[in-house]
């Protein structure tokens, strides 16, 4: 989407203000972000040949960051894991549309995979910002 001087610096923000102040639901999420991008980062095919055919390494790691995602949204009081597991699925289901239209644009398909990490991340700081003040006003 925006390539990665940008996303990576967010992600960073983000997973570290979730760490720093957030529970262990944002926690947990910033964990699988950053994993879920170091193995991105790790299994995605060469420039010359990415969004050509289904990215099997990259919907191994999807599919992984899904079930974390979904494991928090399930045992969580709160609504906001809900949000991110659903995007993470639609995320998910990019795979599937690429694999029943082997036509569709390298472009497209590679846009649909990257396009709600942003949203993500803005979810999990809105939830730690959350979480922080509500545990704030607790101890007052």
């Amino acid at each position: 989407m925006f390539g990665p001087y940008v996303f990576i610096p967010l992600l960073l923000v983000v997973c570290v203000y979730a760490w720093w102040r957030g529970g262990a639901d944002e926690r947990i999420v910033a964990a699988a972000c950053l994993a879920g991008t170091t193995a991105t980062l790790l299994v995605i095919s060469p420039i010359h040949q990415r969004y050509v055919g289904v990215e099997g390494g990259l919907l191994f790691v999807d599919l992984a960051v899904l079930a974390g995602f979904v494991t928090v949204a399930l045992r969580s009081k709160r609504f906001w894991p809900l949000w991110v597991a659903g995007l993470q699925l639609t995320t998910s289901l990019g795979h599937l549309l690429k694999g029943i239209d082997q036509d569709l644009l390298p472009k497209a398909y590679g846009a649909a995979l990257q396009f709600w990490s942003y949203p993500i991340l803005v979810i999990l700081a809105v939830g730690t910002y959350r979480y922080h003040r509500r545990h704030l006003r607790a101890a007052a």
